[in-house]
């Protein structure tokens, strides 16, 4: 499963590759390539607009991706074609800039001390640091999205619930599981009618986050690993415990059941009381007046805490690094990561930005009137831990899912996936 199903699940891309910019078609522009749902390309085309008034000398000219973006890069870098700005993922950048397709954005950085010092001094940490790999940094953040829980505000206080509203004070895998059976109602034939759960991501990076959430990373070290701890004994049972709310507790929808529902359509109509995704849904579940929706953090288990972790989910871009535009290009780089462009971002709602003055906007909070909880949100880039930053990703995703998956089938025990060390380990040695 592509790894950025995580912005593409909700619904169709804009059928069009080449999308109006600030400038004509002509040799001169900028090209900037990205993946974006239609009201996600609007918003990107105000940072544009915004850009071009503030830089009238340079033009640029926007080119989406199709459903596979990191193969559409490869393939126009090959021809001698690449995009000069990039959008970047934080589980796929690592391939490209090993194949030397992205510019290390230090050479900008150290040119401009002052921008740079400002940056980091309005940046989290952990976002800053997301695209950092081997002594290089190959994209800035432009956008936090995460992973958390949504859940029906009426449904929940119909049963009593009430759920978390920080990360620093979460709840535990047992207070989580009691409020999942809680919610699920059957009728008179035992079928389900409302789930307690449900999972709008990827089902084993779901299933990884749980298991983070047990004291356990996924790979150490998490940027360039060397090895995979799926066989520790904490991450095992963390992801066990993701699998058995549908295998074992029947409290969520099987692997079966996920495919004649979408699980964002279950929560939206009222058939699931809680749904485990990122920011990517809010602009979905906000145009729905009639759903009354908060969201909460993710539970932690027993050899976890004090407080809950969630995946960085962070997009960011890049340059690429034979462009022959990299000055224009860096300037647009700037301003879209920078101060006015996390601004747009901010007010947009579509979007949760990477710098904390943006972040404690009024803009941003005006977006998210819906949630009252919105610590959960300006809390996140805090709570944020890096899953996995390495050039092998491709193959270790491939060999990992296919365990995986038999454990959220229930064929097998996830204590079984520490058979598999061996072989994962190997692929990341030979990358490093």
């Amino acid at each position: 499963m592509n790894s950025v199903r995580r912005r593409t699940l909700l619904g169709s891309m804009l059928a069009a590759p080449i999308l109006a910019g600030c400038g004509t078609a002509d040799e001169d522009a900028v090209t900037f390539f990205f993946q974006a749902r239609p009201q996600e390309a609007r918003a990107r085309m105000r940072i544009i607009a915004a850009f071009c008034e503030r830089h009238p000398g340079i033009r640029i000219r926007t080119v989406m991706s199709g459903p596979d973006p990191l193969q559409q890069m490869l393939t126009y870098c090959a021809g001698g074609k690449c995009p000069d700005v990039l959008m970047a993922w934080d589980l796929l950048f690592a391939g490209l800039a090993d194949r030397g397709v992205l510019l290390d954005l230090h050479t900008m950085l150290d040119r401009d001390p002052e921008y740079a010092a400002t940056l980091r001094a309005d940046s989290y940490p952990t976002l800053y640091e997301t695209f950092d790999y081997r002594g290089g940094r190959y994209a800035l953040p432009e956008q936090w999205s995460g992973v958390f829980v949504y859940y029906n505000r009426k449904l929940l206080a119909q049963a009593g619930i009430q759920p978390p509203r920080r990360w620093s004070e979460p709840w535990s895998f047992e207070q989580f599981l009691a409020a999942a059976q809680a919610l699920t109602r059957r009728d008179e034939r035992g079928r389900v009618r409302q789930w307690g759960f449900a999972d709008a991501w990827v089902p084993c990076y779901s299933a990884a986050c749980f298991g983070m959430n047990n004291g356990a990373q996924w790979f150490s070290p998490p940027k360039a690993p060397i090895r995979t701890d799926i066989g520790d004994p904490r991450f095992a049972e963390g992801l066990q415990f993701y699998a058995d709310l549908a295998v074992r507790h029947e409290v969520a929808p099987s692997v079966a059941d996920r495919l004649s529902d979408s699980a964002a359509d279950l929560f939206a109509s009222g058939r699931s009381a809680m749904l485990l995704g990122g920011h990517w849904l809010y602009s979905e579940f906000v145009e729905q007046d009639d759903l009354d929706f908060d969201v909460t953090v993710l539970p932690v288990g027993p050899h976890g805490g004090p407080g809950a972790i969630t995946g960085i989910g962070c997009t960011g871009l890049a340059i690429a690094a034979h462009s022959p535009r990299r000055e224009q290009a860096w300037e647009f780089v700037k301003f879209a990561t920078g101060p006015i462009g996390q601004a747009i971002i901010a007010e947009s709602g579509l979007f949760v930005p990477v710098l904390q003055s943006a972040m404690g906007s009024p803009g941003f909070a005006a977006a998210h009137t819906r949630i009252r909880n919105l610590e959960v949100l300006t809390g996140g880039p805090a709570a944020s831990r890096t899953m996995v930053t390495t050039s092998a990703w491709g193959k270790v995703e491939s060999l990992m899912s296919r365990g995986c998956n038999r454990v959220l089938r229930g064929a097998a025990q996830a204590d079984s996936l520490g058979a598999m060390t061996g072989d994962i380990d190997a692929l990341l040695r030979a990358a490093t």
